[in-house]
Protein backbone atom coordinates (compact mmCIF):
# COMPACT_ATOMS: atom_id res chain seq x y z
CA UNK A 1 0.00 0.00 0.00
CA UNK A 2 1.24 3.43 -0.48
CA UNK A 3 0.10 6.44 0.54
CA UNK A 4 -1.27 9.66 -1.60
CA UNK A 5 -0.15 12.00 1.38
CA UNK A 6 3.40 11.19 0.62
CA UNK A 7 3.12 12.24 -2.91
CA UNK A 8 5.08 16.15 -3.55
CA UNK A 9 3.50 19.07 -3.51
CA UNK A 10 4.36 20.42 -7.21
CA UNK A 11 4.09 23.88 -5.79
CA UNK A 12 6.52 23.68 -3.33
CA UNK A 13 9.28 25.98 -4.00
CA UNK A 14 13.25 24.60 -2.97
CA UNK A 15 14.71 27.66 -3.74
CA UNK A 16 12.81 29.03 -0.72
CA UNK A 17 14.07 26.46 1.80
CA UNK A 18 17.80 26.18 0.89
CA UNK A 19 18.53 25.01 4.91
CA UNK A 20 16.01 22.63 4.39
CA UNK A 21 17.36 20.87 1.22
CA UNK A 22 21.31 21.36 2.29
CA UNK A 23 20.06 19.15 5.76
CA UNK A 24 18.40 16.55 4.13
CA UNK A 25 21.23 16.20 1.10
CA UNK A 26 23.89 16.64 3.76
CA UNK A 27 22.76 13.45 5.19
CA UNK A 28 25.25 10.09 5.67
CA UNK A 29 24.97 7.61 2.75
CA UNK A 30 23.24 4.76 4.12
CA UNK A 31 20.57 7.19 6.29
CA UNK A 32 16.97 6.53 6.35
CA UNK A 33 13.81 8.42 6.82
CA UNK A 34 10.93 6.79 8.53
CA UNK A 35 7.56 8.05 7.65
CA UNK A 36 4.27 6.85 9.40
CA UNK A 37 1.30 8.48 8.35
CA UNK A 38 -2.05 7.64 6.47
CA UNK A 39 -4.68 9.09 3.77
CA UNK A 40 -7.21 9.24 6.40
CA UNK A 41 -5.65 11.18 8.79
CA UNK A 42 -6.08 14.89 8.22
CA UNK A 43 -2.60 16.52 9.92
CA UNK A 44 -1.23 13.80 7.38
CA UNK A 45 -2.61 14.91 4.53
CA UNK A 46 -2.04 18.89 5.35
CA UNK A 47 1.66 18.23 6.21
CA UNK A 48 3.36 15.13 4.48
CA UNK A 49 2.96 16.41 0.45
CA UNK A 50 5.10 19.46 1.46
CA UNK A 51 7.65 17.33 3.48
CA UNK A 52 7.73 14.62 0.45
CA UNK A 53 8.56 17.45 -1.94
CA UNK A 54 11.79 18.93 0.47
CA UNK A 55 12.71 15.22 0.34
CA UNK A 56 12.48 15.04 -3.21
CA UNK A 57 14.48 18.18 -3.91
CA UNK A 58 16.62 16.67 -1.67
CA UNK A 59 17.13 13.48 -3.46
CA UNK A 60 15.94 11.12 -0.36
CA UNK A 61 13.89 8.33 -0.92
CA UNK A 62 11.94 7.69 2.31
CA UNK A 63 10.48 4.42 3.73
CA UNK A 64 6.93 4.71 4.10
CA UNK A 65 4.72 2.94 6.26
CA UNK A 66 0.76 2.97 6.42
CA UNK A 67 -0.80 3.17 9.84
CA UNK A 68 -4.15 1.84 10.17
CA UNK A 69 -6.43 2.57 13.25
CA UNK A 70 -6.87 -0.34 15.51
CA UNK A 71 -8.91 -0.82 18.67
CA UNK A 72 -5.52 -0.26 20.62
CA UNK A 73 -4.25 3.01 19.14
CA UNK A 74 -2.35 2.83 15.50
CA UNK A 75 -1.21 -0.45 13.90
CA UNK A 76 1.58 -0.96 10.51
CA UNK A 77 4.95 -1.98 10.21
CA UNK A 78 7.23 -0.77 12.89
CA UNK A 79 4.25 1.51 14.62
CA UNK A 80 5.81 -0.34 18.07
CA UNK A 81 9.47 -0.96 17.02
CA UNK A 82 9.12 2.63 16.98
CA UNK A 83 7.04 3.66 19.86
CA UNK A 84 4.47 5.72 16.98
CA UNK A 85 1.67 6.81 18.84
CA UNK A 86 0.97 9.96 16.64
CA UNK A 87 0.72 10.71 13.03
CA UNK A 88 2.77 11.61 10.84
CA UNK A 89 6.21 10.18 12.72
CA UNK A 90 9.31 11.19 11.04
CA UNK A 91 12.05 9.56 12.39
CA UNK A 92 15.32 9.74 10.31
CA UNK A 93 18.07 7.21 11.68
CA UNK A 94 21.90 6.72 11.12
CA UNK A 95 23.70 4.10 8.77
CA UNK A 96 24.09 2.43 12.15
CA UNK A 97 20.40 2.53 13.82
CA UNK A 98 20.74 6.17 15.93
CA UNK A 99 18.43 7.65 15.84
CA UNK A 100 19.35 11.38 14.95
CA UNK A 101 15.62 12.99 14.48
CA UNK A 102 11.87 12.69 15.46
CA UNK A 103 8.73 14.67 14.02
CA UNK A 104 5.39 14.10 15.30
CA UNK A 105 2.19 15.55 14.32
CA UNK A 106 2.53 18.09 17.60
CA UNK A 107 5.43 19.94 16.75
CA UNK A 108 4.50 23.31 15.90
CA UNK A 109 6.85 23.35 12.87
CA UNK A 110 6.42 21.64 9.60
CA UNK A 111 8.03 18.31 9.56
CA UNK A 112 10.80 19.53 6.64
CA UNK A 113 11.96 22.66 8.43
CA UNK A 114 11.62 20.94 12.12
CA UNK A 115 13.83 18.13 11.05
CA UNK A 116 16.16 20.16 9.51
CA UNK A 117 16.93 22.25 12.24
CA UNK A 118 17.40 18.91 14.23
CA UNK A 119 19.74 17.75 11.68
CA UNK A 120 21.99 20.82 11.73
CA UNK A 121 22.52 21.48 15.48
Amino acid sequence: MTLSTMEPNPAWDADSYPAVVDAFESLADGATVHVWGADWCGDCRSQLPDFAAALDASGVDPEVYPVERGDDGKTGPNVEAYGVDLIPTVVVESPDGEELARFEERERQPPAQFLAAQLTD
